[in-house]
């Protein structure tokens, strides 16, 4: 975990351009899209939302309520570790919405297409 301000934006720019790339690569994968034009084309628009989500709100919202839950705070490793998750959990949702959005926008049949994607990958 970084400990001053520069460790903490290159752990961020780090982790964030990490979880871009690497979530860029599974949906492509999904769609038998992949590709160097469309990796990057997905890269930077996603890496801008997801850097400054971290920063600006999902990183500050997680802190926030890390400090309010009753753990034991003395403990450096429950902290950092109910931090992550929390942050996980944000960003998660977050660049989820993202990529909703940037595909078009919610579908008027969401649900029924997601209960049939459920259905037929896990009878």
């Amino acid at each position: 975990m970084p400990t001053n301000k520069k460790e903490g934006i290159f752990f961020t720019t780090t982790m964030c351009s990490m979880m871009v790339l690497g979530m860029s690569l599974y949906n492509l994968l999904l769609h038998n899209n992949l590709g160097f034009v469309p990796l990057a084309a997905g890269l930077v628009p996603g890496f801008v939302v997801a850097f400054i989500l971290d920063v600006f709100v999902v990183g500050v919202i997680a802190k926030k309520i890390a400090f309010r839950l009753p753990i034991k705070k003395e403990n450096k490793l429950q902290l950092i570790l109910t931090i992550s998750r929390l942050m996980v959990l944000g960003m998660v949702t977050f660049m989820s919405l993202f990529g909703v959005l940037i595909e078009g926008g919610i579908p008027d049949d969401l649900w029924a297409a997601y209960s049939e994607a459920w259905r037929v990958n896990y009878p």
